[in-house]
């Protein structure tokens, strides 16, 4: 249970190894239901190296939000299954053969050049 909750509260670097790039370096987990619920609601903004990955996860809104984000949709492998770029507030996406989503600050999709396919990996941070 230790090990549950320690893996919830984890920030994590997340790593394109298809590109070599850092997609973003604080990346927190939305494992929870109520996590989940909450997402990015109320966000002014994410921090250009901040996210959400929310595990599990099929589709996403942004109804409540108040910042642009990129979405990017993993299957169970966490291999980039779809890439929103710029989801504006108040929309939904969706991708049913997703495990998990990766929410992350608008324009990380392009910076990082994140194609459909790639391959993602987690790390823990060391903070």
């Amino acid at each position: 249970m230790k090990e549950q909750t320690e893996a919830l509260l984890a920030t994590y670097t997340v790593f394109n190894q298809n590109r070599g790039r850092n997609l973003a370096t604080r990346v927190s987990v939305a494992g929870t239901s109520r996590a989940r619920r909450q997402g990015l609601l109320g966000k002014d903004s994410i921090e250009p190296e901040g996210g959400l990955w929310i595990a599990p996860c099929e589709a996403v809104h942004t109804f409540g939000m108040k910042t642009i984000i990129d979405v990017i949709f993993l299957d169970r492998h966490y291999r980039v299954s779809k890439l929103v770029k710029g989801l504006l507030p108040r929309r939904i996406a969706m991708c049913w053969k997703a495990a998990s989503v990766l929410e992350l600050a608008g324009g990380n999709i392009a910076r990082s050049e994140t194609r459909v396919g790639d391959q993602i990996q987690f790390q823990h941070s060391n903070e």
